[in-house]
């Protein structure tokens, strides 16, 4: 298979991985999906090889202790605290991270749009906080079902209102600015 081919692959199995979860928990245990979920993160997050892998052997070690149902739902809980570091990491080194999508489509950003950018990675930051809190909630307390729901349907929920919310707020302020 294409290395692109894999790619998407990857992408749709991260996206889909609670409902799978959900799905195959009953048919092959723990274990199996706790070692498919971290060798996916390790695979994904190519930006935070390093910080991945290591997140992936924590996983595992979970898995180790006797703990494979936590570490097989701790996936989302890894990708968010990911996710947050990165884009973190993005305000103290280089460019913030929606800086830089900022000026694929707007290479000339003017100053107020560079600090609109940084505002929105700090928005983004204090978002994945509170999915990843959320999250970890759920994989410590809450059943499977419950689990599931939150992080393979209401997560992307929120995330698609984050992304709708932002879209709404900057057209309204360049409409402002005009």
């Amino acid at each position: 298979m294409p290395r692109q081919g894999i790619n998407t692959l990857s992408v749709l199995l991260a996206v889909a991985w609670p409902v799978l979860v959900f799905v195959l928990h009953g048919h092959v245990g723990s274990w199996p999906l706790l070692v498919a979920g971290a060798a996916l993160l390790a695979w994904r997050m190519s930006q935070a090889r390093y910080l991945a892998i290591m997140v992936a052997v924590l996983m595992l070690v979970l898995g180790g202790l006797g703990y494979a149902d936590l570490g097989m739902r701790a996936y989302p809980v890894a990708i968010n605290a990911l996710m947050l570091a990165v884009f973190l990491s993005s305000l103290w080194r280089g460019m913030p991270i929606v800086e830089r999508l900022a000026r694929l489509k707007e290479p000339d950003l003017p100053t107020a749009g560079v600090a609109y950018t940084r505002r929105v990675t700090w928005a983004w930051c204090g978002f994945f906080v509170l999915n990843g809190s959320i999250a970890a909630w759920t994989a410590l307390y809450a059943d499977l079902a419950t689990w599931t729901l939150y992080n393979g349907v209401i997560s992307y929920g929120l995330i698609a209102l984050m992304f709708a919310g932002e879209w709404l707020l900057r057209h309204r302020l360049r409409r402002s600015l005009s």
